[in-house]
C-alpha cells in the first residue's frame, strides 16, 4: 500500500486501505465494503480467501459501477 493516492480515477484523497493491490480513500473504501456486501455475504467471506488478482479484478469490476461526481459540460447545439 504505498500509493500517494486513491486509485479512484480524479480522487486525491491519501489512501486509507487495500482494494486488491491497490489503494483507496477511507470514503471509497466504504463504498467498495457496501457494494461487496450488496452481493451477498457469500461474496463478502468469498473475497477475504482471494488471491491479490482475483481481489483485484473484483476491485476493477467495483470501479466501473462508480459514477463521476462531476458531469462533462454540455456542448452547445447551433
Amino acid at each position: 500500500m504505498r500509493d500517494s493516492s486513491c486509485c479512484v480515477p480524479d480522487c486525491q484523497a491519501r489512501p486509507y486501505a487495500p482494494a486488491g493491490t491497490r489503494s483507496v480513500c477511507k470514503d471509497h473504501f466504504l463504498n467498495f465494503l457496501t457494494w461487496r456486501r450488496r452481493r451477498g455475504p457469500q461474496m463478502f467471506h468469498k473475497y477475504a480467501a482471494m488471491t491479490m488478482g482475483e481481489r483485484d479484478t473484483i476491485a476493477a469490476e467495483w470501479q466501473k459501477t462508480l459514477h463521476l461526481d462531476v458531469a462533462p459540460a454540455a456542448t452547445p447545439k447551433n
